[in-house]
């Protein structure tokens, strides 16, 4: 992996080494202290311009439109609040999606399956051991988003999630976000309300460039991706990694996320 990966940087391949430790370490305090890791550079500037080279085509030509109108919670109602409720104001997101049965060869797959990474995400998360997900289409999933495409404002279902950034917009299509907005035992519905009536005092920018590996606990951080702005779409890798052994989707939220089932 040495000509994908910067390994003297991010020196993966020698876990016993005292640089690994140094690496480990820094990156468990800013999950901690910030909510996010961002590995910059961590795929080298030819190999990423190769891997949005292979995307682009193959996106062109076989993704899947995923266009849906949601809340952040992604919940039809939420107990205890009234549907009026500014916390569940209803946003349209869009995107091209590429699934993993689609990537096979493709410099973004044979990343997701190096298994140093797998090992060292897992020392990051400070969880025992993490595991490929075993659903044939959502293992690793590549998103375009075009021109006037957005992920919008939401909190992730999973504690963690690994993207990496393959190709970013002229303009826009940066990821904001706002630091533990709840809790696990506060939901905060009028801080997640007021913010989404335009209140942008805890709003931050992260200006992620192509190449970057980013760790992130969404769980409980409001987020999105703004809308992409000129003529260069933003590509994004998403590696589905678990503490459990063989997850799969079921076949309704694989046709909600693909349009297919199998």
């Amino acid at each position: 992996m040495d000509d994908v990966i910067d390994l003297e940087r991010y020196p993966l391949q020698a876990p016993e080494s005292p640089a690994y430790a140094v690496l480990v370490g820094s990156c468990q305090r800013a999950l901690a202290e910030h909510g996010m890791v961002n590995l910059d550079g961590f795929v080298r500037p030819d190999a990423v311009r190769r891997a949005a080279a292979e995307l682009r085509p193959l996106s062109a030509r076989a993704s899947y439109n995923h266009r849906r109108s949601h809340n952040v919670y992604f919940l039809d109602r939420v107990e205890d609040l009234a549907a009026n409720h500014p916390a569940l104001t209803r946003f349209e997101t869009s995107s091209q999606t590429l699934c993993d049965d689609q990537l096979g060869g493709t410099l973004v797959h044979r990343i997701y399956e190096w298994l140093p990474l797998l090992k060292f995400l897992a020392r990051v998360m400070q969880v025992p051991e993490l595991h490929l997900m075993q659903d044939p289409l959502a293992r690793a999933n590549v998103m375009e988003y075009r021109p006037g495409e957005a992920l919008n404002w939401h909190f992730d279902r999973c504690r963690y999630t690994t993207t990496l950034l393959v190709q970013a917009a002229e303009h826009g299509g940066e990821f904001e976000y706002a630091s533990a907005l709840r809790s696990d035992t506060d939901p905060n519905y009028d801080g997640v309300g007021k913010l989404l009536l335009g209140d942008r005092s805890r709003v931050q920018v992260n200006p992620l460039a192509a190449g970057t590996l980013n760790v992130f606990a969404g769980k409980n951080t409001l987020h999105r991706v703004s809308t992409v702005e000129g003529s260069r779409s933003r590509f994004v890798a998403v590696f589905s990694y678990y503490e459990r052994p063989g997850l799969l989707f079921s076949d309704s939220e694989r046709i909600g996320f693909y349009g297919r089932a199998r």
